[in-house]
Protein backbone atom coordinates (compact mmCIF):
# COMPACT_ATOMS: atom_id res chain seq x y z
CA UNK A 1 0.00 0.00 0.00
CA UNK A 2 1.38 3.66 -0.77
CA UNK A 3 1.77 5.92 1.78
CA UNK A 4 -0.21 9.00 1.36
CA UNK A 5 3.13 11.00 1.79
CA UNK A 6 5.07 9.36 -1.13
CA UNK A 7 3.90 10.32 -4.66
CA UNK A 8 4.48 8.45 -7.65
CA UNK A 9 7.62 7.97 -9.49
CA UNK A 10 7.63 10.44 -13.09
CA UNK A 11 10.90 8.97 -13.72
CA UNK A 12 11.37 8.63 -17.65
CA UNK A 13 8.00 9.58 -17.86
CA UNK A 14 7.22 12.57 -20.41
CA UNK A 15 4.67 15.35 -19.65
CA UNK A 16 2.93 17.34 -22.04
CA UNK A 17 3.87 20.53 -22.00
CA UNK A 18 1.82 23.80 -21.58
CA UNK A 19 1.28 26.51 -18.90
CA UNK A 20 -0.98 24.34 -16.85
CA UNK A 21 0.67 20.70 -16.71
CA UNK A 22 4.22 22.60 -15.87
CA UNK A 23 2.39 24.85 -13.29
CA UNK A 24 1.18 21.46 -11.91
CA UNK A 25 4.56 19.99 -11.86
CA UNK A 26 6.11 23.33 -10.15
CA UNK A 27 3.12 23.11 -7.51
CA UNK A 28 4.10 19.44 -6.80
CA UNK A 29 7.62 20.53 -6.29
CA UNK A 30 6.80 23.38 -3.95
CA UNK A 31 4.84 21.43 -1.80
CA UNK A 32 7.28 18.48 -1.36
CA UNK A 33 10.36 20.37 -1.39
CA UNK A 34 10.13 23.98 -0.92
CA UNK A 35 10.38 27.46 -3.18
CA UNK A 36 14.20 26.74 -2.32
CA UNK A 37 14.42 23.73 -4.72
CA UNK A 38 12.35 24.77 -7.44
CA UNK A 39 14.43 25.78 -10.52
CA UNK A 40 13.74 25.76 -14.35
CA UNK A 41 16.39 22.22 -14.03
CA UNK A 42 14.78 20.92 -11.60
CA UNK A 43 11.86 21.05 -13.29
CA UNK A 44 12.42 19.67 -16.49
CA UNK A 45 14.06 17.05 -14.72
CA UNK A 46 10.42 16.25 -13.18
CA UNK A 47 8.96 16.75 -16.34
CA UNK A 48 11.16 14.60 -18.03
CA UNK A 49 11.70 17.35 -20.57
CA UNK A 50 14.57 20.06 -20.98
CA UNK A 51 14.59 23.74 -20.01
CA UNK A 52 14.80 25.05 -23.06
CA UNK A 53 11.55 23.31 -24.13
CA UNK A 54 10.05 24.69 -20.71
CA UNK A 55 10.72 28.42 -22.10
CA UNK A 56 8.46 28.13 -25.22
CA UNK A 57 5.55 28.22 -22.45
CA UNK A 58 7.21 30.35 -19.54
CA UNK A 59 9.49 33.10 -19.99
CA UNK A 60 11.81 32.28 -16.74
CA UNK A 61 11.30 31.70 -13.57
CA UNK A 62 9.66 34.82 -12.20
CA UNK A 63 6.73 34.41 -15.15
CA UNK A 64 6.25 30.76 -13.55
CA UNK A 65 5.85 31.70 -9.82
CA UNK A 66 3.54 34.43 -11.26
CA UNK A 67 1.30 31.50 -12.76
CA UNK A 68 1.61 29.87 -9.30
CA UNK A 69 0.80 32.98 -7.28
CA UNK A 70 -2.69 33.36 -9.30
CA UNK A 71 -3.57 30.53 -9.34
CA UNK A 72 -3.59 30.08 -5.73
CA UNK A 73 -5.31 33.17 -5.68
CA UNK A 74 -7.87 32.38 -8.01
CA UNK A 75 -8.44 28.96 -5.67
CA UNK A 76 -10.03 31.37 -3.57
CA UNK A 77 -13.69 32.70 -3.96
CA UNK A 78 -14.40 35.86 -3.27
CA UNK A 79 -16.72 36.45 0.07
CA UNK A 80 -19.38 38.82 0.85
CA UNK A 81 -17.34 41.78 2.94
CA UNK A 82 -19.34 43.39 5.47
CA UNK A 83 -20.55 47.07 4.47
CA UNK A 84 -18.92 48.78 7.78
CA UNK A 85 -15.73 50.08 6.80
CA UNK A 86 -13.49 49.65 9.63
CA UNK A 87 -15.38 45.81 9.47
CA UNK A 88 -14.31 45.31 5.77
CA UNK A 89 -10.76 46.57 6.80
CA UNK A 90 -10.58 43.56 9.64
CA UNK A 91 -12.16 40.57 7.41
CA UNK A 92 -9.93 41.51 3.94
CA UNK A 93 -7.06 41.73 6.11
CA UNK A 94 -8.46 38.44 7.86
CA UNK A 95 -8.80 37.23 4.48
CA UNK A 96 -5.00 38.03 3.30
CA UNK A 97 -3.97 36.12 6.16
CA UNK A 98 -5.69 32.61 5.88
CA UNK A 99 -5.39 32.34 2.00
CA UNK A 100 -1.34 33.28 2.68
CA UNK A 101 -1.64 30.32 5.36
CA UNK A 102 -2.71 27.98 3.31
CA UNK A 103 0.02 27.73 1.14
CA UNK A 104 3.51 28.18 3.13
CA UNK A 105 5.59 28.39 0.12
CA UNK A 106 3.88 31.32 -0.83
CA UNK A 107 4.65 33.44 2.17
CA UNK A 108 8.05 32.94 1.40
CA UNK A 109 8.46 33.71 -1.98
CA UNK A 110 6.48 36.94 -1.02
CA UNK A 111 9.12 38.13 1.23
CA UNK A 112 10.70 39.09 -1.72
CA UNK A 113 8.85 41.65 -2.17
CA UNK A 114 9.01 41.51 -5.88
CA UNK A 115 6.17 39.38 -6.99
CA UNK A 116 2.28 40.60 -6.62
CA UNK A 117 -0.50 38.31 -7.46
CA UNK A 118 -3.28 40.68 -10.00
CA UNK A 119 -5.26 38.00 -9.06
CA UNK A 120 -4.95 38.68 -5.36
CA UNK A 121 -5.46 42.72 -5.68
CA UNK A 122 -8.84 43.07 -5.13
CA UNK A 123 -8.14 42.09 -1.12
CA UNK A 124 -5.33 45.21 -1.60
CA UNK A 125 -8.32 47.65 -3.01
CA UNK A 126 -10.36 46.39 -0.41
CA UNK A 127 -7.78 47.33 2.34
CA UNK A 128 -7.14 50.44 1.04
CA UNK A 129 -10.54 51.46 0.11
CA UNK A 130 -11.68 50.17 3.36
CA UNK A 131 -9.18 52.52 5.27
CA UNK A 132 -9.75 55.52 2.92
CA UNK A 133 -13.99 55.26 4.24
CA UNK A 134 -12.48 55.53 7.97
CA UNK A 135 -11.61 58.75 7.02
CA UNK A 136 -8.19 58.22 6.52
CA UNK A 137 -5.79 59.54 3.48
CA UNK A 138 -4.99 57.94 0.47
CA UNK A 139 -1.26 58.22 1.44
CA UNK A 140 -2.32 56.71 5.08
CA UNK A 141 -4.57 54.02 3.44
CA UNK A 142 -1.40 52.45 1.88
CA UNK A 143 0.74 53.22 5.23
CA UNK A 144 -2.12 51.12 6.77
CA UNK A 145 -1.89 48.32 4.26
CA UNK A 146 2.17 48.43 4.30
CA UNK A 147 2.42 47.44 7.89
CA UNK A 148 -0.46 44.69 8.13
CA UNK A 149 1.32 43.27 5.17
CA UNK A 150 4.76 43.29 7.10
CA UNK A 151 2.38 42.18 10.46
CA UNK A 152 1.05 39.16 8.43
CA UNK A 153 3.67 37.69 6.63
CA UNK A 154 6.23 37.73 9.87
CA UNK A 155 3.59 36.32 12.10
CA UNK A 156 2.69 33.57 8.92
CA UNK A 157 7.35 33.19 8.61
CA UNK A 158 7.84 32.51 12.25
CA UNK A 159 5.10 30.49 12.56
CA UNK A 160 6.00 28.16 9.55
CA UNK A 161 9.46 27.58 10.69
CA UNK A 162 9.24 27.11 14.01
CA UNK A 163 6.56 24.24 12.71
CA UNK A 164 9.19 23.17 10.36
CA UNK A 165 12.34 23.10 13.10
CA UNK A 166 9.66 21.56 15.61
CA UNK A 167 8.66 18.62 13.10
CA UNK A 168 12.86 17.91 12.01
CA UNK A 169 14.14 18.34 16.06
CA UNK A 170 13.80 15.35 18.63
CA UNK A 171 12.87 15.95 22.00
CA UNK A 172 12.88 19.01 23.56
CA UNK A 173 13.63 22.42 21.28
CA UNK A 174 16.98 24.63 22.45
CA UNK A 175 14.76 27.52 23.29
CA UNK A 176 12.44 26.08 25.32
CA UNK A 177 15.54 23.98 27.04
CA UNK A 178 17.07 27.64 27.86
CA UNK A 179 13.89 29.47 29.31
CA UNK A 180 13.20 26.45 31.49
CA UNK A 181 16.94 27.19 32.74
CA UNK A 182 16.72 30.77 33.67
CA UNK A 183 18.30 32.64 36.43
CA UNK A 184 15.25 33.66 38.76
CA UNK A 185 17.60 36.09 40.26
CA UNK A 186 18.48 38.06 36.71
CA UNK A 187 15.28 37.06 35.16
CA UNK A 188 12.71 36.86 37.25
CA UNK A 189 9.82 37.35 35.42
CA UNK A 190 11.57 34.83 32.00
CA UNK A 191 12.22 32.89 34.73
CA UNK A 192 8.54 32.36 36.06
CA UNK A 193 7.36 32.17 32.76
CA UNK A 194 10.28 29.74 31.45
CA UNK A 195 8.32 26.33 32.22
CA UNK A 196 5.11 28.12 29.89
CA UNK A 197 7.52 29.25 27.14
CA UNK A 198 6.77 27.07 24.21
CA UNK A 199 2.89 27.25 24.88
CA UNK A 200 2.43 31.11 25.16
CA UNK A 201 4.56 31.17 21.88
CA UNK A 202 2.95 28.89 20.23
CA UNK A 203 -0.84 30.70 20.79
CA UNK A 204 -2.26 31.44 17.86
CA UNK A 205 -3.37 34.98 18.72
CA UNK A 206 -3.02 36.90 15.11
CA UNK A 207 -6.83 37.85 15.18
CA UNK A 208 -5.74 39.38 18.26
CA UNK A 209 -2.80 41.56 17.54
CA UNK A 210 -4.75 42.20 14.23
CA UNK A 211 -7.34 43.81 15.84
CA UNK A 212 -5.17 46.22 18.38
CA UNK A 213 -3.11 47.04 14.75
CA UNK A 214 -6.10 48.61 13.03
CA UNK A 215 -7.46 50.28 16.36
CA UNK A 216 -3.97 51.72 16.74
CA UNK A 217 -3.25 52.21 13.03
CA UNK A 218 -6.95 53.71 12.26
CA UNK A 219 -6.74 56.24 15.29
CA UNK A 220 -3.04 57.36 14.63
CA UNK A 221 -4.42 58.43 10.80
CA UNK A 222 -7.27 60.27 12.24
CA UNK A 223 -4.95 61.61 14.24
CA UNK A 224 -2.88 63.14 11.13
CA UNK A 225 -5.91 64.78 9.55
CA UNK A 226 -5.27 68.62 9.77
CA UNK A 227 -8.23 70.11 11.76
CA UNK A 228 -11.10 72.33 9.76
CA UNK A 229 -10.97 75.86 10.14
CA UNK A 230 -12.67 77.81 12.66
CA UNK A 231 -15.51 80.10 11.47
CA UNK A 232 -14.80 82.99 11.93
CA UNK A 233 -17.61 84.23 14.71
CA UNK A 234 -17.60 87.60 13.04
CA UNK A 235 -20.47 87.93 10.70
CA UNK A 236 -19.79 89.31 6.81
CA UNK A 237 -20.42 93.04 6.24
CA UNK A 238 -23.64 92.72 4.12
CA UNK A 239 -25.55 90.18 7.18
CA UNK A 240 -24.42 92.57 10.02
CA UNK A 241 -25.52 95.87 7.97
CA UNK A 242 -29.22 93.48 7.54
CA UNK A 243 -28.82 92.86 11.49
CA UNK A 244 -27.98 96.27 11.72
CA UNK A 245 -30.74 97.85 9.83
Amino acid sequence: MQSRNQRPSTSGRAHRLSRETIRDAAQQILRDEGPQNLSMRRLAKEMSSTPMALYHHVRDKGELLMLLLDAHAESFPRPDLPEEPRERLLASAQLLHDILADCPWIVEVLTSDSFVSVSALWIVESLIDSAIRCGLTQEDAVYVYRVIWYYTIGELTVRFRRERALSETKGTPQRERTMAALNAEELPRLAHLGSRWGELAAADNHRRGLEAIVEGLLAQGRGRRPEPAAADPTPPPGRARAVDG
